[in-house]
C-alpha cells in the first residue's frame, strides 16, 4: 500500500525541482517510505531510490529515512539485504552535512545493549560522508568524539581470556574506530610525502592526534597489554595499540615530543594519562621503538618516565599498577647501578615513587603486586650512589611507620657495609660519623618502653643482626667506630630488655590463664554433659572471641618463642661488647 501511495504521486514530484519541495512533500515521502520500512517492502522502497529519474527527489526528501533504516539492519534475524542496500546509495546521493548530523545523532543515541553493532554499521556510513566533504577536519572531530564517547562506556576486558569473549564488542568497536580513521591518516602521510600540506591537512592531524592520545587513555591504559603473551594470539587490543602507536609515529613529529614534550608547547595539553601509556608501550612492550632515537641518556629517560609511574602506581587499579611497576623496572634496567645522585631525591616524582612502592607493598590486597613492589623497590635501593642511599634510608626509616618496610631497610644498610668492606674503600658515606648518626637515629625502639614488639619485630630482630655484625667486625680494630657502636648496642639493649621483660610476663601470664581456663571449662563440660543444656554452653563459649583457644594457645607460644630469639641475640650482642678479644 505505501508503495502505490508513493507511487501515485512520484509522477507530480518528477517534474518538481529540488527546491521547490514543501513541507508537505516531504512528509508525504517520509511517510511513504517508513510505512514501505514497517511493512517489509524494502525491495520496492530500493527500487524507487535508485531510479534515475527520482534522483533529485531522493536527494532532497530521503535522509529522514536514515534512522528507520538503520534501527531495520541492527534488527537480528531479519533480511537486511534491501535496507543496507538504501543506505549505501543514500550515503552517496544525499546531502553530506545533513547525513553527517543525522549519523552522528544515530551514534550519540545509540543503545547501551547495541553498542558494538551499532558503530560497526554507522562509522563506515559516516566515513563514506566524510569522504565526499571537501573540509573533512570538523567531522572527523566530531565523529571522533561521539565515537569515542560511546567505546568509553564499554568495560575493559580483563585479562585475556575475556578479551577474546569480547561480551560486551569493546574489541569489535576498537577494530572499526581502526579502519575508520584509515583514510584519513593515509591523507595525511600522503599530503606530508608529497610535501604539499594544505590547511586540510593542518586540521586532519591534530584531530587524529587527539584520537589517539585519547585511545592511549580509554581503553589502552585500563588493557591487559602483554608482548610475550601476546605472541602466538595476537589480541584485538593489542593490535589497537601497535597501530595507535604507528599512527602517533606517521602524522606526528619524533615520538619523544610527546612523550617527553620536548620542545612541544602543547604536551601538557594532553592527558597525562595518556603519555603514561605511550611510556609503558614504548618501554616496556617496545611497540614503536624501533622508531624512537636512541638518543636520550637511562637517567633522563628515568626521570621523565617517574611522573608517568608515579601517576600510575597512585591508582588502585590493579592494569594502572601493574604498568607502573613494570615501566619502573624498564626505565632502572636501563640505569647502572650506583649512578642515580641525591639530587634527584629532592625531585617531587623520586620522592613519591617509593613512597607509592611502600604503599603498595603494605596496603595492596593483591599478592603478586606486593611481590614485584618490593622488587622494583629493591631495584631502586641498588640505583643510588652512596649519598643518595644514605639519605633515602634515613628518610623512608622516618616515614614508613611499618616493620616490615623498616627490617628491608636495616638489612639494606647492612649490606651497603659489607660492600664497602669488600671494596676496601674505607671512606664514605657508611663510615665513619655519618654512618654513626645513621645508626643511632635507626637503631631505636619507636615508642621507647611502650614498643609492641611483636608488631616491630621485623625491624627489631634486623636491628639487633646488624649490631651483632658491626660489632663483630670493629671489635678488633679498638677504633672509635667501636666505641660509638657499644654505646649504641648498650642504649639499646637496656630498653630492650625492659620491654622483653614486660612483653614476657604478659604473654606468659595470658598463657598460663588460657590454659587454666580451658582445663575448667573442659571440666564443667564434662560435668554438664549428662544432665545441663550443652547448647547454652556452646553460645557461651562462642561470646569469648572469635578466635579459636587452640589458635589463641598458638599465638601465645609463638610471641614467647619470639621474645627468646630476640633475648638470645641480646645476650650474644652483651657477650662481645664484654669480651671483645
Amino acid at each position: 500500500m505505501a508503495a502505490n501511495q508513493l507511487e501515485d504521486v512520484v509522477q507530480r514530484w518528477r517534474i518538481t525541482e529540488e527546491n521547490d519541495f514543501k513541507n508537505e512533500d516531504h512528509d508525504l515521502f517520509l511517510n511513504a517510505g517508513l510505512t514501505c520500512i514497517a511493512q517489509g517492502n524494502s525491495a520496492q522502497l530500493l527500487d524507487f531510490i535508485k531510479q534515475e529519474a527520482n534522483q533529485h527527489i531522493v536527494r532532497s526528501m530521503a535522509c529522514g529515512l536514515l534512522p528507520a533504516l538503520v534501527k531495520e539492519v541492527l534488527r537480528k534475524n531479519h533480511s537486511c539485504a534491501h535496507g543496507e542496500a538504501i543506505l549505501d546509495h543514500l550515503i552517496l546521493v544525499c546531502n553530506v552535512k545533513e547525513l553527517l548530523d543525522i549519523l552522528l545523532q544515530q551514534v550519540n543515541d545509540i543503545d547501551p545493549d547495541a553498542t558494538a553493532d551499532s558503530i560497526t554499521i554507522l562509522m563506515p556510513l559516516i566515513q563514506t560522508v566524510l569522504l565526499r566533504m571537501e573540509s573533512k577536519a570538523s567531522g572527523l572531530a566530531s565523529a571522533l568524539d561521539s565515537l569515542q564517547k560511546q567505546i568509553s562506556k564499554l568495560p575493559v576486558p580483563y585479562p585475556h581470556k575475556q578479551e577474546q569473549e569480547d561480551e560486551y564488542g569493546l574489541c569489535r568497536c576498537c577494530n572499526a574506530a581502526l579502519t575508520f580513521v584509515q583514510p584519513f591518516v593515509q591523507e595525511v602521510k600522503n599530503q606530508h610525502l608529497n610535501s604539499a600540506a594544505t590547511n586540510q591537512d593542518t586540521n586532519l592531524r591534530p584531530t587524529l592526534l587527539k584520537f589517539c592520545m585519547a585511545s592511549l587513555r580509554e581503553p589502552l591504559l585500563q588493557a591487559q597489554l602483554d608482548r610475550e603473551q601476546n605472541t602466538m594470539d595476537k589480541s584485538p587490543l593489542w593490535k589497537f595499540a601497535t597501530e595507535i602507536m604507528a599512527i602517533l609515529a606517521m602524522i606526528q613529529e619524533p615520538l619523544p615530543k610527546l612523550v617527553f614534550g620536548i620542545a612541544v608547547k602543547s604536551a601538557a595539553c594532553h592527558p597525562i594519562e595518556s603519555r603514561a601509556c605511550m611510556a609503558y608501550l614504548l618501554f616496556v612492550q617496545l611497540i614503536a621503538m624501533e622508531v624512537f632515537p636512541a638518543v636520550f641518556s637511562p637517567v633522563f629517560i628515568l626521570q621523565c618516565n617517574m611522573e608517568y609511574i608515579n601517576l600510575l602506581l597512585s591508582r588502585k587499579d590493579e592494569s594502572w599498577i601493574l604498568k607502573g611497576l613494570d615501566l619502573n623496572v624498564k626505565s632502572l634496567e636501563r640505569v647502572t647501578d650506583s649512578s642515580l645522585h641525591v639530587e634527584l631525591l629532592e625531585l617531587k616524582s623520586f620522592h613519591e615513587v617509593p613512597q607509592n612502592l611502600v604503599k603498595i607493598m603494605t596496603d595492596c590486597p593483591i599478592h603478586h603486586l606486593k611481590g614485584k613492589s618490593l622488587v622494583v623497590f629493591q631495584l631502586f635501593i641498588e640505583k643510588l650512589n652512596s649519598e643518595a642511599k644514605h639519605k633515602f634510608f634515613r628518610r623512608i626509616m622516618k616515614t614508613s611507620h611499618h616493620a616490615g618496610v623498616e627490617s628491608i631497610i636495616i638489612k639494606n644498610i647492612k649490606n651497603q657495609v659489607e660492600l664497602l668492606r669488600k671494596s676496601g674503600n674505607q671512606v664514605g658515606w657508611f663510615e665513619g660519623t655519618r654512618f654513626v648518626s645513621l645508626l643511632r637515629d635507626i637503631i631505636i625502639l619507636p615508642q621507647g618502653h611502650e614498643t609492641d614488639l611483636l608488631h616491630g619485630m621485623d625491624r627489631i630482630m634486623e636491628s639487633l643482626n646488624i649490631l651483632r655484625y658491626l660489632l663483630l667486625l670493629e671489635r678488633e680494630r679498638c677504633t672509635r667506630m667501636w666505641t660509638d657502636l657499644c654505646d649504641i648496642a648498650n642504649s639499646y639493649t637496656k630498653l630492650l630488655r625492659v620491654c622483653l621483660k614486660m612483653s614476657k610476663s604478659y604473654y606468659g601470664t595470658e598463657l598460663q590463664n588460657l590454659r587454666e581456663d580451658k582445663k575448667i571449662r573442659a571440666k564443667e563440660f564434662k560435668e554438664a554433659s549428662g544432665n545441663r543444656n550443652v547448647q547454652r554452653m556452646i553460645v557461651n563459649a562462642e561470646m569469648l572471641g572469635s578466635m579459636p583457644r587452640d589458635t589463641q594457645d598458638k599465638v601465645l607460644q609463638c610471641a614467647l618463642v619470639t621474645y627468646d630469639l630476640m633475648e638470645s641475640l641480646v645476650v650474644r650482642i652483651e657477650e662481645i661488647i664484654k669480651n671483645p678479644e
